[in-house]
């Protein structure tokens, strides 16, 4: 659908609902609300972000409810059996919130399963797992949307409601039937087939114009998830994602190309002002390193190379595997004359803080003896289940006092109140002096993105969007000098990339501080081109291509 020539049209209203939204679970929620802002000073509370009301008591860390907000609409929907709360998102703009409470539809799933076969073929009957939490939750939001749209009359407006990933997807198809004057953008961050592919050890690339999505996903047990993304992104009037790699992905598995690519971006009103910074980083060291203390016993000055990685548990697609194994190999290193620190800070299934580690965090004192297990921060509800520990073993790796490298575990989720670390995501990362991400499977990577605007370089892989958007901006592929390490990565190379990363941290850390200097700046500045401001122009291509097909949809129809 081309629209070359024409005037580009804005949005009086959007509507962008996701499960993330005011619901801190994984890196669509840094998207979501590092993009607020931008869109709240565009549209002055004629954004509003809608998610799913899914805490038991009612705590909202992230929600801040205002009863007066949209009172006589609010009235109007409850009376008509919509369980709301309304409010503001805690973020950079305040932007408007609707949480939606989805468990009185449980009942009548079926019945909403069936009508969405007869509309739009899509295929409920595998369904499992999380496929009807977040169903119900979409339907429910797409309700609000009828709702708030009738009762302001908004049909003379232009509309938008955007739903962000596979979960959305029943909502927007609702949309699009029952209130068709809405155009519709659907994007989706990964497709849910490929990940997986990738997830299930199965070589994605090499065979990857081989693959048929639909015949994956029967395969897979991934039939419904499958059939609503598919069926979405043939329906809505944008089919969206965040990468050229994952556009190639959704043709390829879902069969229908994208109309706009994404790329996400960030604001940097999460990194420290320049009369702070340095304090920060300097308090998240002292922090990072009395923990390493506590653990194994072991003194570290402040020539200690701090590494990190950080992301959801995804073992192999995060490359959290060869970030281990990269790190056993520099263990027997003859190129290192400092002691390393590696930290994974991957959130876990944990029972608390270890009260060993917590004890000993509470005194002041340096530590001479190490704790039993000294390789993780918080007791897990089954140690022995553990991939990253159990990785660990196998390569004997204890954190013993003649390693030169120590690989320590932050297996909780970082908002400041873990009971070990008790600072945010934010204010730990900063201490770093380098991160790896090597991904195997990434539709983009918020968390390299986040790692250099703290002007901490970081090793990624051109498997990422966020690397493949890196080596454009060079025109080649980026090295550690230029503040961003690219590797080449597919799937047979694993041993490569970990020998890469291995003489990476080695050339990292045989720099010069002037040389390290150079390199963090140049971290630095590239993450400069990734904010809102630059990136927010491909959100108004889509909405404007959203509008043009509302547009033509709607003379089409009235010429029939």
């Amino acid at each position: 659908m081309n629209f070359m020539g024409e005037s580009m049209l804005y949005p009086d209203y959007i509507f962008e609902s996701s499960w993330e939204v005011c619901n801190k679970v994984g890196g669509i929620y840094t998207v979501l609300s590092t993009r607020a802002k931008t869109l709240q000073d565009m549209m002055e509370d004629r954004i509003i972000f809608i998610g799913p009301d899914c805490r038991e008591d009612l705590s909202e860390p992230f929600f801040d409810e205002d009863i007066c907000l949209f009172a006589d609409w609010k009235a109007f929907a409850v009376h008509n059996k919509l369980k709301i709360r309304l409010g503001r998102w805690k973020v950079p703009g305040l932007p408007i919130a609707i949480l939606v409470d989805f468990q009185d539809y449980y009942k009548d799933k079926n019945l909403i399963y069936g009508k969405l076969w007869e509309d739009f073929q899509v295929d409920s009957l595998h369904a499992y797992g999380d496929y009807d939490e977040a169903s119900m939750f979409s339907y429910a939001s797409a309700k609000v949307v009828e709702s708030f749209y009738n009762y302001f009359g908004l049909k003379d407006k232009k509309v938008i409601y955007h739903g962000n990933e596979w979960m959305t997807g029943l909502g927007l198809l609702y949309i699009r039937k029952f209130v068709p004057e809405v155009a519709t953008v659907f994007t989706t961050h990964a497709t849910s087939i490929g990940r997986s592919i990738a997830g299930n050890n199965k070589p994605l690339y090499q065979y990857f114009k081989y693959y048929n999505g639909d015949q994956m996903a029967s395969e897979l047990n991934m039939q419904s998830k499958q059939s609503i993304e598919k069926q979405t992104a043939k329906f809505v009037d944008c089919f969206t994602t965040v990468s050229d790699i994952t556009a190639a992905e959704c043709k390829q598995l879902l069969n229908k190309s994208v109309d706009v690519v994404l790329p996400n971006g960030f604001e940097r009103n999460f990194v420290p002002a320049e009369d702070v910074f340095a304090s920060r980083r300097c308090s998240a060291r002292r922090c990072l390193l009395k923990i390493a203390n506590a653990l194994t016993g072991e003194q570290f000055d402040s020539n200690t190379l701090l590494v990190s990685t950080s992301g959801r548990y995804e073992f192999r697609n995060k490359g959290i595997d060869v970030f281990i194994e990269a790190l056993n190999r520099l263990r027997f290193s003859d190129n290192i004359h400092r002691k390393i620190i590696a930290f994974l800070f991957v959130p876990g299934g944990i029972t608390g803080p270890r009260k060993d580690l917590a004890d000993r965090l509470r005194g002041k004192e340096l530590y001479t003896t190490p704790l039993d297990n000294p390789c993780f921060t918080h007791d897990f509800y089954n140690l022995h289940d553990d991939r990253v520990l159990g990785m660990m073993n196998s390569l004997d790796i204890h954190n013993a006092e003649d390693d030169q490298v120590k690989i320590i575990f932050v297996n909780s989720y970082l908002l400041g109140n873990d009971g070990i670390v008790n600072k945010p995501y934010y204010d730990v990362i900063i201490g770093s002096d380098l991160s790896v991400y090597p991904s195997y499977y990434e539709p983009w990577g918020y968390t390299p993105l986040e790692s250099i605007a703290f002007r901490v370089p970081c090793i990624t892989t051109d498997l990422a969007g966020f690397g493949l958007w890196v080596n454009s901006i060079k025109g080649s592929y980026s090295e550690l000098e230029d503040g961003v390490k690219v590797i080449h990565r597919t799937d047979y190379n694993y041993s490569e990339v970990a020998d890469t990363i291995k003489a990476t941290i080695e050339e990292f850390a045989a720099m010069t501080p002037a040389q390290v200097k150079r390199c963090r700046t140049h971290a630095g500045n590239i993450s400069r081109k990734a904010l809102w401001s630059n990136f927010i122009v491909y959100y108004e291509k889509a909405y404007n291509f959203a509008l043009r097909a509302l547009e033509k949809r709607t003379k089409l129809n009235t010429n029939i």
